[in-house]
C-alpha cells in the first residue's frame, strides 16, 4: 500500500520510496527512507495535502508524492 492510503492516526513503517531523480532526493533528504515509522497526523479538508509525523516532527506533504511512497501497516492498526 502507498502512504496516500493511511487514515488519520494510522501507523505504518516506510518499505520503498519511489519516484525520480530530484524528487526522490528531496523525500529521501527529508528523513523518507526505508524502515522509518510514520503516522498520519491531519488531512486537509479537501484532502490535500496530507501531514505526517516521522523522526520527531512533522511533514506536509502532497498526496501525489505520497503515492510514490510504499508503506506496511503497522499490525496493531489492521
Amino acid at each position: 500500500m502507498t502512504l496516500d492510503a493511511l487514515k488519520i492516526g494510522e501507523t505504518a513503517t516506510i518499505t520503498a520510496v519511489g519516484g525520480e531523480g530530484p524528487l526522490r532526493l528531496r523525500l529521501l533528504d527529508m528523513g523518507i527512507i526505508p524502515k522509518t515509522k510514520v503516522m498520519v497526523r491531519k488531512v486537509a479538508p479537501m484532502g490535500d495535502p496530507i501531514e505526517i509525523h516521522l523522526r520527531g516532527y512533522e511533514l506536509t506533504i502532497r498526496v501525489d508524492d505520497a503515492k510514490k511512497i510504499e508503506v506496511e501497516r503497522e499490525e496493531a492498526d489492521k
